[in-house]
This record gives C-alpha cells, sequence and structure tokens, in this order.
C-alpha cells in the first residue's frame, strides 16, 4: 500500500465550546490526566521547537516535568543546541501528539532560566544513574563511540561512589510561558475542533475556533 492511501477516520470525540475553560491551563490539566489515566506510553512526552542563528528550526522529544499557570518546565543541558538556541532567540513552540486519544495541544512561548534553587531540587530528586548521566554527558557534542560514552559514565559513578551528587553547573531548567495555546481534536472526515487561547494585555485569555 502506498503511504499516500493511508488513512483512517478520527471519531473518539469532539471538542466544542462548551468544552473549554478560562484558562488554558485548566484544559491542559484535563487533557493530560485523561492522557496519563489512558496509559498511552510517555504521555508526559512533548517535541520541543528552537530556532538556531540562521533561521533553521530544530525539534526533539523532551518530558515534561512540572507546569501550572504560570508555565511548563522542562530540563536540559545547559550546553545543548537547544539551549543555546534559546540563548539566543528564547521564542520556542511546544507540541504534544497523543495520537492514540486522536488529540494534540501547540503551544507558543518564549523560554526562561529557572533559578539554582529550583534546579538542584528538581536535579536532587532524580534517580541516581539520571544524576550520573547528567555528568557524563556534554548533550548534543560529537562522541566516537558508545563505548567512550560508557567509560565516562562509570568514572563519574566512581567518583560520586561514596558522596552525594552535586548540581553540575551546566545543567538547568527552562520555563516555558506560552502566550498562544491550541487544543486540537481529531474528527470524521477530516473535519476537526481546533480551538485557540491568545494570552491578552491584561493576563486574560480569547479563544477562537479554527478552521481544521
Amino acid at each position: 500500500m502506498s503511504i499516500a492511501d493511508m488513512r483512517r477516520q478520527y471519531r473518539q470525540g469532539h471538542l466544542t465550546h462548551d468544552d473549554l475553560t478560562a484558562h488554558p491551563i485548566d484544559l491542559f490539566k484535563q487533557w493530560l490526566g485523561a492522557a496519563i489515566d489512558s496509559g498511552i506510553p510517555d504521555p508526559t512526552a512533548m517535541t520541543v521547537a528552537t530556532v538556531d542563528a540562521d533561521g533553521q528550526p530544530s525539534q526533539r522529544i523532551v518530558l515534561l516535568k512540572d507546569y501550572d499557570h504560570e508555565g511548563f518546565v522542562f530540563y536540559t543541558n545547559l550546553g545543548s543546541r537547544k539551549a543555546k538556541e534559546l540563548a539566543d532567540n528564547p521564542r520556542i513552540s511546544l507540541h504534544f501528539p497523543w495520537f492514540f486519544m486522536e488529540r494534540q495541544v501547540r503551544i507558543c512561548g518564549r523560554a526562561e532560566r529557572l533559578s539554582t534553587a529550583q534546579n538542584t531540587k528538581y536535579f536532587l530528586s532524580r534517580p541516581k544513574d539520571s544524576q550520573l548521566a547528567a555528568w557524563a554527558s556534554q548533550q548534543s557534542q560529537p562522541i566516537s563511540s558508545r563505548e567512550l560514552l560508557m567509560t565516562q559514565f562509570h568514572q563519574m559513578k566512581e567518583k560520586f561512589a561514596k558522596k552525594e551528587i552535586p548540581l553540575p553547573d551546566f545543567w538547568g531548567g527552562f520555563k516555558v510561558r506560552p502566550h498562544q495555546i491550541e487544543f486540537w481534536q481529531g474528527g470524521e472526515d477530516r473535519l476537526h475542533d481546533r480551538y485557540e487561547y491568545t494570552l491578552q494585555g491584561d493576563n486574560s485569555w480569547t479563544t477562537q475556533r479554527l478552521m481544521p
């Protein structure tokens, strides 16, 4: 079968004006909770899109680690490609692809660095091997082999075998403060339901239905 002929109907639900909440994060909380309860793999996984100095966008999958009415939080190596691009251009887009539920959420906003205290609190809550991996990897930098990466990991394991693993000065988090959030629910015959929230100057949100 040609991939051009691969298609299916979306019939799992609808999104109406009555389903909307005054603040988009409250609707996001409902949808994320439903995704978690459904048992789909990695419900907190989101695509993070950034843009480099030449205007070239890049995307990668990152796990959402916290959220509130102010924004969405993720952590990374501060020497990584995404962190370097955000340092020059804090505009960012997030995307939650809940395909199994025929839902998507798209977020546009600006990324701000978290404080050292916030970074430390989360870093110390991570499993020890995840802490060691942060020390062992210079994220986004070339490496000749996996064997070398594992060597660096085991070196860190020996170094911190008998003491608490400290927060690396090259590791931290970002909070994405959104100004636009779109909720997408798949619809039959490609007549999808789409609602877009836009932040106003008084910090209220307006909504509008978008054509599919």
